[in-house]
C-alpha cells in the first residue's frame, strides 16, 4: 500500500500509510485501541476503500474483496442451524461444491475436530468454534488470510493451543497471514514482523528473528520489551516510523 490514508466524516483515521507484505509472509498489526488496525485490516480485504491512495495486490490496484482472500474474526460466526461440517462447506468456492464435504471434512482433521462434524455449534467450546471458523477459512485454500482478534475472547491455554495451530497451519499451506492483535506476546510469538500503527501511521515495522517454533526464553522476551517499549512513547507528539533487525 502506498500512502494510504482512511478518514470517517472528520476524524482521520490512517495517515499516508505505506505497507509491503510478502507473500507468505506473516505479518502482526498491533496498537492502542481506536488506533486504524481494524480499519487498515478492512482495507486490505477489500471491505473497504481508502480515502486516499492506493492499496495493491499482485501489483494491481485492490478494487473489492479478492476471492483468494478470506477473514477469520473474533466471533466464530457459525450458523446455528448449520452442523458443523455444514458451517465449513460454506468456504468452499462454489466452483468447487462437489467435493465440499470431502474437503471440509480433511480440513476438519487438520484442526483436529473430524470427531465433530456432525455436531450443532451451540454444544461446542469458544476454541472449538473458533477452530470451525479457522477450518471454514482454509477449506478455499486462501492465498491471503486475515485474522482479527480471533483469539481475544478466550481462556490463556486455550489461546496459546489456537496460536500453535494457526502458525503449524500457516507453514503447511503457505499463505500469506496478517494478524491484528491487542497482545504484543502473541504477536511476537506468529509473526515474521510485527507493525505498530500510532495516532493512524505506521510507528514501528519490527522483523521478528527468532525460530520456529517459538519459544518464550530471554529472546523472545526481549522482542516483547522493544515493541511494549515503543508502545509506551505514544504520547509523543511526532512519530518516526522504525525499522528494526535484530
Amino acid at each position: 500500500m502506498v500512502d494510504v490514508s482512511k478518514r470517517f466524516a472528520e476524524k482521520e483515521v490512517l495517515r499516508n500509510v505505506r505497507l509491503s507484505i510478502a507473500g507468505g509472509e506473516f505479518v502482526a498489526i498491533v496498537g492502542r485501541s481506536g488506533c486504524g488496525k481494524s480499519t487498515l485490516l478492512r482495507l486490505i480485504a477489500g471491505l473497504d476503500r481508502p480515502t486516499g491512495g492506493v492499496l495493491y495486490r499482485d501489483a494491481v490496484p485492490v478494487d473489492g474483496i479478492d476471492p483468494d482472500t478470506r477473514i477469520m474474526f473474533q466471533d466464530a460466526r457459525l450458523l446455528p442451524w448449520k452442523t458443523v461440517l455444514d458451517n465449513v462447506c460454506i468456504g468452499v468456492p462454489r466452483w468447487k461444491a462437489a467435493a465440499a464435504k470431502a474437503k471440509a471434512y480433511a480440513v476438519l482433521q487438520q484442526v483436529g475436530l473430524e470427531d465433530r462434524a456432525d455436531d450443532w455449534p451451540s454444544v461446542l467450546s469458544g476454541g472449538q468454534r473458533q477452530r470451525v471458523a479457522l477450518a471454514r477459512a482454509l477449506v478455499g485454500a486462501p492465498r491471503l488470510l486475515l485474522f482479527d482478534e480471533p483469539l481475544g475472547a478466550l481462556d490463556a491455554l486455550t489461546r496459546i493451543e489456537m496460536q500453535r495451530l494457526i502458525e503449524r497451519l500457516w507453514r503447511q499451506h503457505g499463505f500469506t497471514a496478517v494478524l491484528v492483535t491487542h497482545d504484543v506476546s502473541e504477536a511476537v510469538a506468529l509473526a515474521d514482523r510485527v507493525v505498530l500503527i500510532e495516532k493512524g501511521k505506521v510507528a514501528l515495522d519490527l522483523r521478528i528473528t527468532l525460530a520456529r517454533p517459538r519459544v518464550r526464553d530471554s529472546g523472545f522476551a526481549h522482542f516483547e520489551r522493544l515493541i511494549l517499549e515503543r508502545v509506551m512513547q505514544s504520547d509523543q507528539d511526532h512519530i518516526e516510523p522504525q525499522e528494526y533487525e535484530i
